[in-house]
């Protein structure tokens, strides 16, 4: 019931952002601002499922940017250097991101390290990896992965709707699997989930792993809307996905999260963003606002959590 509360107060929010700009701006509350806005958000959605699990176990990966460019660099390199069909060159995409996560996972686990600064360092293995790659170019692809942009429906990229069958599955698994419990449960108190029975080890690992999977979808939805693979793209997408987690209520303590309030996170921070260019803020101006949204987002998750223990 709690969570429920909290996505209806996530909706209002959001309903309150997009009404005033909508008076703000003519131009806001039309069909196509909202397309746009939607068929841009995929790529930063999926990162921030993956983002999501990461926090609820109560860790973080800064390494999900990078590792899009990683994986965006060797989908291109797959097929414009290497010829491989996209259906070919996908499964090769989705491996390196498994990779990427899979180390990130076992280096935590195995020697007990900060998450923070063994994905701070595969942010800068998976970023010099990717200018290696793609020797500091940019690959262009073209018709063979922008097609993916091309299939609409009411002009709605078939990408976003993709990215929300991802979400509503991953949200599926969160609440109705004993995997998803262990996983609230691995953040709430990680000892007593170990003596519950739940092997913690194995499903920090597959946590990260899946991070690292959600990074590699991203960084195909984000090559299909550029038409090629740059080795700087994903730049500073690991804070916005920690940014719209958070808004959406994920603790960054851990134990406690949803999928669905993600959702609503994203969309927050691209209504934020959009809204602020169409009532002509300049950009340091539209930083700070959206600091400051993530900010007040944080203390009020504070005081709920106190709530929730008293």
């Amino acid at each position: 019931m709690r969570q429920l509360y909290n996505s209806l107060g996530l909706a209002a929010v959001l309903a309150l952002l997009i009404a005033f700009f909508g008076f703000q701006s003519e131009y806001f509350l039309t069909w196509g601002n909202f397309v746009a806005v939607a068929n841009q958000i995929p790529d930063a959605l999926l990162i921030a499922i993956g983002m999501t699990f990461v926090l609820i176990i109560g860790e973080i990966d800064l390494s999900v940017g990078a590792v899009l460019a990683l994986c965006g660099a060797v989908l291109g390199v797959a097929m414009v250097d290497w010829g491989l069909p996209f259906f070919v060159a996908v499964p090769i995409t989705l491996a390196v991101g498994a990779a990427c996560g899979l180390a990130n996972g076992l280096i935590t686990v195995r020697w007990q390290l900060p998450s923070f600064i063994v994905t701070l360092g595969m942010m800068e293995v998976a970023r010099g990896a990717a200018y290696m790659v793609t020797d500091s170019t940019t690959i262009y692809i073209g018709r063979p992965v922008d097609w993916l942009m091309g299939v609409t429906v009411a002009d709605l990229s078939v990408l976003f709707f993709g990215a929300l069958v991802v979400a509503f599955l991953a949200q599926g698994f969160l609440s109705m699997t004993i995997w998803g419990r262990g996983l609230l449960a691995l953040g709430s108190n990680t000892e007593a989930a170990r003596l519950s029975g739940i092997s913690t080890s194995r499903l920090k690992v597959l946590v990260f792993v899946g991070s690292g999977v959600c990074a590699a979808l991203a960084s195909i939805v984000l090559c299909a809307r550029l038409s090629s693979a740059d080795p700087n793209m994903g730049m500073g997408y690991e804070l916005y996905a920690i940014a719209a987690v958070v808004v959406g209520g994920t603790s960054l303590l851990g134990g406690r999260g949803s999928v669905v309030n993600t959702v609503f996170g994203v969309l927050t921070i691209a209504i934020l963003g959009t809204g602020l260019v169409q009532i002509d803020v300049e950009d340091p101006v539209k930083r700070i606002v959206t600091g400051t949204v993530v900010v007040v987002a944080v203390i009020v998750d504070y005081y709920r959590g106190r709530m929730t223990k008293q």
